[in-house]
């Protein structure tokens, strides 16, 4: 995983799942049983056993840790809460409320999170496993502050209007948010985690000349900032082929592409800019079997023009994905060694 995501030589792609670590497994159902997403994520040895579950059930070869893209945030008195998704009882408008934002030190206002993350290296580092860890973006943490909810109709116009009526004070916003990310990503770092993901999911939501002028520039001085040195920075987005070639000036190590995207043009994008990670459809993990070995052995045609490709889905796994579909995903990965 660490070789792929550098462009180093490998003997055959490395392979994990976004959301590996949910809904589809009858042991996550069964942890998670009378307790809140909100008080799981808190959990230290909950979260612990979540994440650790589809190493030996579904035979992936990284952990990432189970939590949310809202943890970070939980110190900023927003009054979030899941219904099940997010919804926040004070929404960030206006510059009156992005100047009131603190979100304090992460270290400190969301200790839990660190302490999972030492627990699970402790225990992945005998078997050789890498740890993940991961943050939302700040443009899609931004569209849920603005809205005060996710948008079933994924527009998030609150936030588009902030951007077109009161530029800088979006600016503010994504200002805040990355300073945020990049402190909670090295605390992340510093306390095991060998690769991080930064989560863009809503970005495709933009046109390129709007995410060149607000985006772009943040999502650069999170890849600079972050101790890349000690871990390599992966940037995804879930459904933006427009976004490929501005998300790879942002410099990550990895760019991580949604199922929307055509692999082999993403592949001959980056080329020796960074590593290429995705993107088969979660749909297609209830193929037949000898289905998803033929769309692994397509994907890992595709992918060749890239420095290194790691074998992943477009977004995360859904609840109604197949158990036996995500293991045969991961065992056709691992059969190109031989291939």
């Amino acid at each position: 995983m660490l070789r792929a995501c550098r462009g180093e030589p490998v003997d055959r792609p490395p392979v994990w799942l976004m959301r590996q670590a949910g809904r589809y497994l009858p042991e996550y159902r069964r942890a998670r049983a009378g307790q809140g997403f909100l008080e799981s994520c808190r959990d230290v040895e909950r979260a612990v056993e979540i994440s650790l579950q589809p190493l030996d059930r579904v035979a992936s070869e990284a952990v990432v840790f189970f939590s949310d893209i809202f943890v970070p945030l939980l110190g900023a008195e927003l009054g979030v809460r899941f219904e099940p998704g997010p919804v926040l009882e004070r929404p960030v408008r206006g510059r009156a409320e992005v100047e009131k934002l603190a979100f304090g030190d992460p270290r400190e206002r969301v200790a839990f999170t660190f302490e999972i993350l030492r627990r699970l290296r402790r225990e992945l580092e005998p078997r050789g496993v890498p740890l993940i860890g991961f943050a939302g973006a700040p443009f899609t943490l931004a569209c849920y502050l603005a809205r005060g909810r996710g948008d079933p109709e994924r527009r998030y116009p609150e936030l588009r209007e902030m951007m077109e009526r009161e530029p800088e004070t979006a600016d503010a916003l994504l200002r805040r948010l990355a300073d945020l990310t990049v402190d909670y990503l090295n605390a992340q770092i510093e306390a095991g985690a060998q690769v991080v993901q930064l989560f863009d999911s809503w970005c495709g939501i933009l046109g390129e000349a709007d995410y060149r002028r607000f985006v772009l520039p943040v999502t650069r001085d999170i890849a600079a900032r972050v101790d890349r040195s000690r871990a390599p920075f992966i940037l995804f987005a879930s459904d933006a082929p427009h976004l490929l070639e501005a998300m790879l000036e942002a410099g990550p190590d990895v760019l991580s592409v949604g199922a929307s995207v055509d692999l082999g043009r993403a592949a001959r994008l980056a080329g020796a800019r960074a590593s290429l990670q995705g993107n088969l459809d979660p749909v297609e993990l209830a193929l037949p079997r000898e289905r998803i070995f033929a769309r692994v052995r397509e994907m890992a045609e595709q992918a060749r023009p890239a420095r290194g490709w790691i074998a992943n889905l477009g977004h995360g796994c859904l609840p109604e994905t197949p158990v036996e579909g995500v293991r045969a995903f991961t065992d056709a990965v691992r059969a190109l060694a031989t291939a």
